[in-house]
Parts: C-alpha cells; structure tokens; sequence
C-alpha cells in the first residue's frame, strides 16, 4: 500500500478535493462578472457600449466550448484506469486559462483564457461528479449531491459576489489572487488523493447481487434504502439480475429512458436561470437601484447563502421521499418570486413603494428564490445516475467493463453548457429589448413544472420520473 493510503484514500478526502474542484470551477465562470467592465473599458479601453454585448459573447462562448468538450473528456475518463491524470490536466488547465485573462491586455487573448476555463472546467466537472458518484453508496446519493451541488452553486453565485468585493475593496490584483490560490491548493490535494478505483479490479458477474449493500450496490437489492424504493417502486420480479450481455451504446440506452429526458430538463432550465443572473444581473441593479460592485455582491450572496445552509439537509429530505415532490415545489416557487424580482424596482408598477421598498422586496425575493432552487439543483443529475445504476444492477456489463460514471455526468454537462450558452444569449437578447422584468416572465412561465397549469400535464411530466404518476405517489 502507498504511504498513509487510509487517509489519503479516505472518503472524506476525495470528497474535500472533488467538491472544492467542482467549487472552483463553477466560483471562476462568475468570478469574472463584476470585473469584466473594467477589464474591458479600463484596461483594454473599449467603448462602454460594447460592455454588454461583449459579456454576452463571452459567457455564450464559455457554454459552447464546455459543451461541445464533455463528451469527449468522459470517453476518454471511463476508459482511463484512474482519473488522476484527467483532473490534474483540467485543474492545470483551469489555472492557465484564469491567469493569461488576469494579465490580458487584448481582447482576443481575453477570449482565449475563457477558453481554457470553459474545457478544463469542462472535464473537472465531469470527472469530479464520477469520481463522487463511484464511491458514494446509493442511500447516500442525494446527501452528497445536495452537499456537493452547494459548493457548485455557491461557486456560481459567490464568484460574482467574491469578485466584486475584492476588487472593490482591495483592487486588481488582490481579487485575482483568489481564484489562483484556490486552484494551487486543490491540485496540491488531487496529487495527495488516492482514488480506490485505482486499487480495484474491473467489476465482473457474479451471479446475483451482493448479500449486503455497499458502494456498488445496485438499487434493486433486497436491502435497498427508501430513496431507491421510491424512485424505482414500480419494478418487480422481472428487473431480477440478469446474465451480462454484450456492452451497448451508453447514449442509445440512456436516452431511450424517459426519466433521463426529465433529469435533462431540469438541468438546462437551472443553468439556464442560473447564468442569466451572471449576465444581466449587474446591469439591471445598477440601472435600478444605482449600486456598485459590493451591494452586486451582496445579492449573490443572498441567493448562495440559503443553499450554503440547507443543501445537506435538503439532500436528505431527498434520500427520504425521493425526487418528484421536491422538485416540483422548487419550480412551482421560483416562477412568482421571479416575477417579484421583475417588478422591484420597475417604475411601471407605484404599488410596490418607492426605490427603498423595492430594495428590500429584491432581496428577500432572492433569498426566497435561492431556497427554492436548492429542491432542483442536482436532481436532473441524481436522477440520471439512479438510472445507470439500475441498468448496471440487472446487467453490471451493460456499458463495458468501466463504469458510465463520467458519461453520465457528461451527459449532465452538455445539457448544462447548453443552457450556461443559451441562457446568457436569451436573457441579454431580452434584457436588451423588453427589460429585466418581462426577461423574468419569460423564465418563470417556462421552468419545467410551470409551462402549463393543467393537472394532466403535470402528471405527465412527473409519470417521466418513475413510470407513475404524480397525483398518485404513495
């Protein structure tokens, strides 16, 4: 055994280093919002005017290439023995691409950093998330999750809010150096990792399902958990283990799945939402309320600092009455609370009270909303990953002797650069031309619960998550 390989081995370990990794990466796509105006017009001195399309551009292109990279980071991570080598290059990769945009006097060089990030924070995404879901047992799937879709999301919001404090208060150089000392300290630790699977032989058939659950046990053994009881409640004798068959095609057995395409859906509409607020946010509060970076900051926090506190504890509630009414409670939320954000502020609407109640009703509404995004932050990716462990539990070579642990989460991020691309071309396009609060209606009457109020489209879309329909759940 390598030295001291009970605690470089240790669960805790790798989860430290893989959700600091997921953290840091997520923390540098909006690290660079309150910062980028005065890269742009003080440093490469460019017209004001241009500000706005320009981060439009910027964080579409971050999407794009994350999107288009996934997929080919997670065939070459299942087929690699271990994940070191992947995540050490996408860490180092991450640290290269964030300072050549720190020192950037051109724009073009500029793009080119935020290239970098976008690939290499591509494939410790999808790494990190395999490397969890491989040691993690499926009783504690939606615990973990939870914990470690906080640190995602307290990346995406705190690096706005981290930004623009520092910079404010410190200058230039002093904020830069925090995303640069974050990085340097989580290679140190991947490099102090050591990944079980790396001691382990490929998985074989054994005939039937362990006696006793473990890491790799499947949902349907006898002693499953009441997560996986209620996710899979509608199987029976039939899903029994079956002998292994020839491997087939990850994506053309996934996506015939329908409960895939629900997962799916829930992912694109959060990044989607999520990387709006990086891109209009600013520009919006600035207009309105007249604040600088600090108070900007400030509001990213208030919609951080709910899922910093509850996502454990709301994971649990997951592990316990499943997904689908979680949810579906965080989407039938956020659609009004987006609403209120829209009209804060907003002179066409007296009622609400003048410039300092609009304030104050802004803020609660983000510390609302950011409670209600944690019951839907992680759930598209939890879902997926209890559909592979399902089909591997009735046949463990259904995809090859590696694991679709990295294909899974790439799937996720594909669906999730889609909408980090998306998101920030429809929500600039709609800033621009109609404002922030109709930008907010549109969003909110098209999240995945609220598209259509009738009673059998919900159930529709919920009978998606286990076969069953929502109204009936037991």
């Amino acid at each position: 055994m390598p030295w001291g390989y009970r605690w470089r081995a240790s669960r805790w370990l790798i989860f430290s280093t893989m959700t600091v990794a997921l953290f840091a990466e997520t923390f540098l796509f909006g690290f660079l919002v309150p910062i980028l105006s005065y890269m742009l017009e003080g440093r490469l001195h460019l017209d004001p005017s241009r500000t706005q399309p320009l981060t439009s551009t910027l964080f579409t292109v971050h999407g794009f290439f994350g999107l288009i990279s996934a997929p080919v980071i997670a065939h070459f991570a299942d087929k690699s023995p271990n994940r070191k080598i992947p995540l050490l290059i996408a860490l180092a990769g991450c640290f290269v691409g964030t300072l050549m945009i720190a020192l950037t006097h051109s724009l073009v060089i500029l793009f080119i950093g935020r290239i970098f990030q976008a690939i290499s924070g591509s494939a410790a995404w999808v790494v990190g998330f395999a490397v969890l879901s491989d040691i993690v047992p499926v009783h504690d799937l939606g615990k973990t999750m939870g914990i470690a879709m906080s640190f995602v999301t307290a990346g995406i919001v705190g690096g706005p809010m981290v930004g623009g404090t520092m910079f404010q208060l410190f200058g230039y150089w002093p904020a830069w150096s925090v995303p640069l000392i974050v990085l340097v300290l989580d290679i140190i630790a991947r490099l102090i990792m050591i990944e079980p699977r790396t001691l382990q032989p490929s998985p074989s058939y054994s005939g039937k399902p362990d006696s006793t659950p473990g890491e790799t046990t499947g949902l349907l053994s006898g002693d499953s958990p009441s997560n996986a009881q209620d996710i899979h409640e509608n199987v029976d004798d039939e899903t029994a283990l079956e002998p292994p068959s020839a491997p087939r095609g990850f994506y053309r057995v996934m996506l015939r799945e329908p409960r895939v395409w629900t997962g799916l859906a829930s992912l694109l509409m959060t990044s989607s939402l999520m990387s709006s607020f990086n891109n209009t946010l600013p520009a919006h509060l600035r207009d309105a309320f007249g604040w600088g970076s600090l108070p900007i900051g400030m509001m990213f926090l208030c919609l951080q600092a709910p899922s910093m506190v509850l996502g454990g504890p709301f994971g649990m509630i997951r592990d316990r009455c499943g997904l689908r009414i979680p949810n579906a409670i965080g989407w039938f939320l956020s659609a009004p609370l987006l609403w209120l954000l829209g009209i804060a502020g907003n002179p066409n609407f007296p009622w609400v009270g003048d410039v300092v109640h609009g304030k104050s009703l802004f803020t609660c509404c983000m510390v609302g909303l950011g409670t209600a995004l944690i019951l839907v932050r992680g759930a598209g990716a939890i879902q997926m990953t209890c559909v592979v462990r399902e089909l591997q539990a009735k046949d463990p070579l259904i995809f090859g002797h590696q694991s679709g642990s990295s294909r899974v989460f790439s799937t996720a991020e594909v669906v999730y650069s889609l909408g980090m691309t998306i998101g920030p071309m429809i929500s600039g396009l709609l800033f621009e031309k109609v404002g922030f609060h109709l930008m907010n209606v549109v969003f909110g009457k098209y999240n995945p619960d609220l598209h259509s109020l009738s009673p059998a489209d919900v159930d529709s879309y919920y009978m998606c998550c286990n076969g069953q329909p929502f109204l009936y759940m037991a």
